[in-house]
């Protein structure tokens, strides 16, 4: 292959790299295809966008599996509980299924009403979370103990390695935290927990939310210890002459 195939192919990658670390932002704003081939605008195809600044305060948004206390004040025969089923939808006592996956309980109220508007005038109702999803974070990688873990309380990246028993020898202190931002987009930081732990860039340590995934990579000279021989020289003792 000559230079200039050569220099055709590594722009042709290059290119591809750019395309395929596209920021969700700049995704956000191309066009979904729906189920009929056509592109939809990102608000119709259930897409954030992303270019907004992110809530403050996130309300917690209903999951599969969690179970909605539903009353009626005014209306108690109708009053009953559902669980989120797999798809999202959930039973209403006559007045079919709804889909409440994603929305918070204010959504869920209003779904809900629209649901029974044939039935009731003007209803009054009120939803209550008997069962929910707990809010976790994982940590994978080089630490003591990898796995996934309860978000009690409000922590930092640097507290969060702490839970899941600090780092092991072999990790680094330069740590991935992955937060999702939708379905199918996760905003990736680097975050460089020497600096913060020697009291550098201290703002740097970010507080969790729930969902959000820790890597910590493991150090160069572990990988070269794992997989090329290595060995310690043995000195022999000095010999003996009687």
């Amino acid at each position: 292959m000559n230079e200039g195939k050569r220099r055709i192919l590594g722009w042709l990658g290059a290119m591809l790299l750019l395309i395929s670390t596209t920021t969700p932002a700049q995704q956000a704003h191309s066009p979904t295809a729906n189920g009929s081939g056509n592109p939809v605008p990102a608000a119709e195809s259930g897409q954030a966008d992303h270019t907004a600044p992110a809530e403050r305060n996130p309300r917690y948004r209903i999951c599969r599996d969690d179970v909605l206390t539903i009353s009626f004040p005014l209306s108690p025969e109708l009053n009953q509980k559902a669980m989120v089923e797999p798809d999202g939808f959930i039973a209403l006592q006559s007045a079919g299924e709804i889909h409440v996956e994603g929305l918070t309980v204010p959504g869920a109220i209003e779904a809900v009403k629209k649901a029974y508007a044939n039935t009731l005038h003007d209803p009054i109702v009120d939803i209550d979370l008997t069962d929910f999803q707990k809010p976790f974070f994982t940590v994978l990688g080089q630490v003591g103990k990898p796995g996934q873990y309860d978000l009690r309380y409000d922590i930092t990246v640097t507290q969060a390695i702490a839970v899941a028993g600090g780092f092991a020898a072999t990790g680094k202190t330069q740590v991935f935290l992955y937060r999702a931002v939708s379905s199918n987009w996760a905003q990736v930081r680097e975050i460089k927990l020497k600096d913060i732990l020697h009291g550098k860039n201290i703002a740097e340590d970010v507080h969790l939310q729930p969902g959000d995934m820790i890597f910590v990579p493991e150090k160069a000279i572990a990988k070269f210890r794992e997989y090329v021989p290595y060995s310690v020289a043995v000195v022999p003792p000095y010999p003996t002459t009687f």
